[in-house]
């Protein structure tokens, strides 16, 4: 599955989204994706230390804590530093949004060719590999 590409979507996609779906003009919902962006990005900058953002059946943003690394290493010289404490964003998908990406997707689509399957382990198998004999296409 090396070969794959992700898409790469940028807010201006998502203002395009909106606007479909809201049957507005771009330009206006430009204007609102980037005042929400804004507002969640102003109020996770001003996490003192932590803090939660819950949205219904998107997920949960969290301004966390990292202890601070006393004896961590730099791997280039080998050097022992101190890595004071800080703060790290974490994203927790919603049950919805985490349920749809659990689901199996049809490998079939990012096969080379119509012969193979890849598997999920990005292993190959032969489509026509049925060592019974038994026609398990009826169950």
């Amino acid at each position: 599955m090396e070969n794959l590409k992700s898409k790469t979507y940028t807010k201006k996609d998502v203002a395009k989204r909106v606007a479909e779906l809201r049957d507005e003009k771009v330009y206006i919902a430009e204007q609102w994706t980037d005042a929400i962006f804004a507002a969640l990005r102003e109020t996770m900058m001003q996490a003192d230390p932590e803090l939660r953002i819950e949205i219904r059946d998107f997920g949960v943003f969290e301004v966390k804590m990292t202890k601070s690394k006393p004896k961590a290493r730099n791997p280039r010289t080998g050097e022992t530093i101190f890595v004071p404490p800080r703060r790290k964003t974490h994203f927790k998908p919603s049950k919805l949004l985490k349920n749809f990406l659990q689901q199996p997707i049809n490998i079939e689509k990012y096969s080379d060719d119509g012969d193979q399957e890849i598997s999920v382990s990005g292993e190959h198998k032969d489509v026509d590999d049925n060592k019974s004999g038994k026609d398990d296409s009826v169950l």
